[in-house]
């Protein structure tokens, strides 16, 4: 199929039920679900929502830890609206979800019963209407609702379909908004790039409230194919769910996913001859490693950010070890990446580091509701910042070094150190707060807080840990707290590369480590 055979989202599932009726579209922790039954479940989705009143242009908000069929028949049934779907973090905590929530503007939360705690102490009831999504499921899911489609809105490319939560350098989570379009086109061009063909069977762990896990699933319906997903990532339950599966693509995303996988005592190379690639994130001394742990499957390696639609550059099977393990791969059709210089955005030279800049079909259009944030980010050549350190070589195969940005890539999820600063500083004990990366062998970086106390107070890290949890997701509560007198300054601005430096002593020699 052809992008250009799809104005919408909804286009490519409705294709797909039509040309590939009973072909499998998704096997999601057990249940199966044709093309047919898909575009059905999104049809029923859609009446139900729309007996709620949402309507073009309006937010639901979905806050649910689990991939499902109903979570993509409730965003995708939005999206046949002509309304948004805001995948918001299950792993936010009351602060977060509450400015999620406000900030979207959702007409209804849905969320999971997992996190019916988080959502009642963050007063997102007395914002807008709360359904648990379980509670509903009956009252739409097995009914085919086609009512709706004689007053349905028609919905063009670049209409608003899905806003995805990131975390950037400013005090809270940032509200990425994609079109149908920049959706689309990600699907078309990941399915492209991986050669997906319809009898492909593409395994990802990744959860919804990411662009990691819909990115697969787009792709598989761009090539026909099927998404196989283990609902939440467990271990044992992906190796088996891989071999029963027959999967031919897995997009672990990242190490600390894939050699939780490779380590399982299940697990064995032999059993994994199905598959064809492997896509994955980390360092080239990893990435080796875990190529020798699964040495008949190619693995190559990409980069990329929520902001442009998730994946920017894939390497290739056919690309030497050296490449697949060193560099991100090159751009995707209809994606350009340069490197420049971040002070003067004049371009780099091949092999020498600077920003990486990039802009194309798949980028997003603003974060809903910071007109600021989106100018500070997009240039006016439409240029989206990215605040990665990268160089590109002459095979235009692009290194990622490190971040620009003042942020924390935790296990891969991204965290802005002024978010935790901003919680941290609230305590009435708390006069000064810096968060820095610490190294972790598991996570690759982790939090630490250097913290000036009011004067007088007696303040311990435990308390600080203790302040911080239930309020912030937990990924992003400091590992390490640290107390300082006297902050290395630059001028008016405290030294963030000091506070590093001085972290890596303080964990080698005493760590105090929470």
């Amino acid at each position: 199929m052809a992008i250009s055979q799809c104005a919408t989202v909804n286009d490519l599932i409705d294709r797909n039920a039509r040309h590939r009726p009973e072909a499998p579209a998704l096997s999601i922790a057990g249940e199966a679900v044709s093309h047919r039954r898909l575009a059905e479940l999104c049809d029923a989705a859609a009446g139900y929502l729309q007996s709620l009143g949402i309507g073009p242009g309006d937010r639901i908000g979905i806050f649910h830890p689990i991939v499902s069929a109903d979570y993509l028949a409730l965003a995708l049934g939005a999206m046949r609206l002509g309304a948004i779907a805001a995948c918001i973090n299950a792993r936010f905590k009351t602060r977060e979800l509450a400015h999620a929530v406000g900030n979207s503007g959702c007409k209804i939360l849905f969320h999971g019963a997992m996190v019916s705690e988080v959502v009642a102490a963050s007063g997102a009831a007395g914002r807008t209407q709360v359904v648990e999504l379980e509670a509903v499921r009956a009252s739409w899911r097995d009914g085919t609702a086609r009512a709706w489609g004689d007053t349905a809105p028609v919905v063009q490319p670049d209409a608003p379909a899905r806003i995805i939560y990131t975390s950037g350098t400013t005090a809270m989570p940032k509200a990425c908004l994609h079109t149908h379009a920049a959706m689309l086109h990600q699907g078309f061009s990941v399915a492209q790039r991986l050669e997906l063909e319809p009898h492909d069977r593409f395994w990802a762990p990744l959860p919804l409230f990411h662009t990691g896990g819909w990115t697969p699933f787009l792709a598989a319906q761009a090539a026909g194919a099927s998404l196989v997903h283990p609902g939440i990532f467990e271990a044992g339950q992906s190796v088996r769910q891989i071999v029963a599966e027959r999967c031919t693509v897995l997009f672990p995303g990242f190490e600390t996913i894939w050699m939780q996988v490779l380590g399982h005592r299940e697990f064995r190379a032999t059993d994994f001859g199905h598959a064809r690639l492997v896509l994955n994130v980390g360092v080239p001394e990893r990435l080796a490693m875990m190529q020798e742990m699964l040495p008949g499957v190619p693995q190559v390696s990409n980069t990329g950010c929520t902001e442009v639609g998730g994946f920017l550059c894939i390497g290739m099977a056919a690309d030497s070890l050296e490449s697949r393990c060193h560099t991100a791969g090159t751009p995707l059709n209809g994606m350009e990446a340069r490197i420049v210089d971040p002070a003067t955005g004049q371009a780099m030279p091949d092999g020498e580091a600077g920003e990486l800049v990039a802009r194309g079909a798949a980028c997003l259009s603003e974060y809903f509701g910071d007109p600021e944030a989106t100018a500070a980010a997009i240039d006016a050549q439409g240029w989206f910042h990215t605040g990665d350190l990268v160089k590109r070589t002459p095979e235009n195969e692009f290194v990622f070094i490190s971040r620009i940005k003042d942020m924390l890539k935790v296990g891969g999820e991204n965290v802005a150190a002024a978010e935790i600063e901003g919680h941290i500083v609230s305590h009435p004990k708390v006069k000064l707060v810096a968060v820095v990366s610490a190294p972790d062998d598991y996570y690759g970086e982790v939090p630490a807080a250097f913290i000036e106390p009011v004067e007088g107070a007696v303040l311990g890290p435990q308390e600080v840990i203790d302040f911080c949890r239930g309020a912030i997701a937990n990924f992003k509560i400091p590992k390490y707290v640290f107390f300082v007198e006297e902050w290395p300054m630059a001028g008016v601005k405290i030294r963030k590369g000091d506070l590093r430096d001085m972290c890596r002593d303080l964990i080698e020699k005493n760590g105090k480590r929470i």
